[in-house]
């Protein structure tokens, strides 16, 4: 890989990376949210040092050149995203529905204890 290439591309992942580790700081994003987008700067970053990795990927996973193993390890890294917020989505949606259950129960409480205050 020409030096140009690897300068401009080891740029973009640090700028990335710098980047998440700065909202995790802000608290703009969670530390459990972060993990997967500090995995992809960091393997970014090692594939631009160590192209010869690259090169062995490209052979493990039988691409011919090492554009299409990257392709491959681009889409393999958007369906764990993928994966991982649908999980999350999943356990948040059952927390909603448990929490506005609840609130029925309680707001249905509330309001037979002001009928029975009203009484005389």
């Amino acid at each position: 890989m020409p030096l140009r290439q690897k300068l401009f591309f080891m740029a973009i992942a640090v700028i990335l990376l710098l980047t998440i580790v700065n909202l995790v700081r802000r608290r703009k994003m969670r530390v459990e949210y972060s993990w997967l987008w500090i995995a992809s700067a960091v393997t970014i970053i090692v594939v631009i040092l160590q192209y010869d990795l690259l090169i062995w990927i490209t052979g493990l996973v039988g691409a011919v050149i090492p554009t299409s193993a990257l392709f491959f390890l681009c889409i393999l890294y958007l369906a764990v995203l993928s994966l991982d917020y649908s999980v999350r989505l999943s356990s948040l949606n059952w927390e909603v529905k448990e929490l506005s259950q609840e609130l029925a129960l309680l707001r249905q409480r509330c309001d037979a204890h002001e009928r029975t205050a009203k009484e005389p």
